[in-house]
């Protein structure tokens, strides 16, 4: 039996800067923002593709707590050197009504690349992601786990939408994001591999064809971390409210716990295909919390609140060695409220039955963004 995983967590989060006046995003960023923001938070910030947008991440932490502590801070940190600069910033994984032809690329190299090589693909590529890195120090561990963790992808992306407008229209589609980023080579749901070898061996494959230079560009809803001894959960959308985003990555950490746990009693959870996972990765992708995810175990579809009291009840055990039990049990408060996703869409619609344009109802969806994103 392999050493304990550290199971520390790291979380990845992809803002957009919007301009406070309109609620349109901001085409260019001005030269003195990245600057201005990595002299206040060095390499927690980054540049994304798109100058319209920011990328951050926190250190490596301990807790889920500290998690909670360190993404905050990053959140009005980033809003405080924004405001510098006249700007605002929102997280959601789509914006309600900016079009992607608007938007200019970051001037760096590997961005020009992207450009170059996926051409329109990349073009439209007008969204915002939440990653979750959960501490996994063995590596054939590593894939074992995410093997087996497929299974939870959709449930968590039901819980995380925050992407139901795309270029100012109801899509129909919480999570319309997902539709966005199936147009990108190398995407859905992991390959099951034997062993961690055997998955290098398939990664080499490609890098000795110069297809592509390294594991980054495997951008799978899951993949082992190319830079650090985790798995990577990337699935979700990008939670507007901290409190679903800390929700979020306590149950996938919690449910990488559990199935160690399993493990240390020589059992396993039941890997289903790819085909079956995927089915309910669509469901989740259109219908969100809404409609029930299919409980392969019975061949129903379940009400969603019924497969998480399921899922909650079966990560119990492992939120309280991990001291997360009040922050799984916030998904219960995201059933009742509604997800990031219900509540742009309840924004809109209140707003244009009290006769309000189409322009102004969809502008105070950003202006809500704004607020709970620095709700923190």
């Amino acid at each position: 039996m392999t050493a304990k995983p550290s199971f520390t967590i790291g979380i990845e989060e992809e803002y957009m800067l919007v301009n406070p006046q309109t609620g349109d995003l901001v085409r260019k960023a001005p030269k003195s923002l990245m600057p201005a923001m990595k002299a206040k938070l060095g390499s927690r910030v980054s540049p994304e593709f798109l100058q319209s947008q920011v990328e951050v991440g926190t250190p490596v932490c301990a807790s889920l707590q500290q998690a909670n502590d360190e993404l905050g801070n990053l959140r009005q940190s980033v809003s405080d050197v924004a405001k510098d600069h006249d700007m605002a910033i929102i997280a959601a994984s789509t914006h309600p009504f900016a079009r992607p032809q608007d938007q200019a690329i970051t001037k760096k190299a590997r961005y020009t690349e992207l450009a170059r090589d996926l051409q329109a693909v990349v073009r439209r590529l007008l969204i915002s992601g939440m990653h979750v890195h959960v501490g996994i120090d063995d590596d054939d561990l590593r894939v074992d786990l995410m093997n087996q963790a497929t299974y939870i992808l959709p449930h968590l992306l039901a819980l995380s939408t925050s992407s139901p407008f795309w270029t100012g229209g109801d899509t129909g589609l919480k999570s319309y994001r997902m539709s966005v980023w199936d147009e990108m080579p190398r995407t859905g749901l992991p390959h099951v591999f034997e062993s961690y070898s055997e998955y290098q061996r398939h990664v080499n494959v490609l890098v000795e064809a110069g297809v592509i230079e390294d594991s980054t560009k495997l951008w799978w809803d899951l993949r082992p971390s190319a830079y650090y001894p985790t798995l990577e959960m990337r699935i979700a959308d990008l939670c507007t409210s901290l409190k679903d985003a800390i929700c979020i990555a306590a149950i996938y950490q919690c449910w990488l716990r559990m199935l160690y746990r399993l493990r240390t009693r020589n059992q396993k959870w039941r890997k289903y295909s790819n085909m079956l996972v995927d089915e309910n990765r669509w469901r989740a992708q259109r219908y969100g919390i809404d409609q029930g995810l299919i409980d392969f175990g019975i061949g129903k579809v379940v009400n969603y609140s019924d497969l998480l009291s399921e899922i909650l009840t079966l990560i119990k055990q492992d939120a309280i060695e991990a001291g997360c039990l009040k922050e799984i049990n916030h998904a219960k408060t995201i059933i009742k409220r509604g997800t990031s996703a219900h509540r742009q869409l309840f924004i809109y619609k209140k707003s244009l039955e009290k006769g309000d344009s189409h322009e102004l109802a969809i502008k105070k969806v950003v202006d809500w963004l704004r607020r709970e994103t620095l709700n923190c």
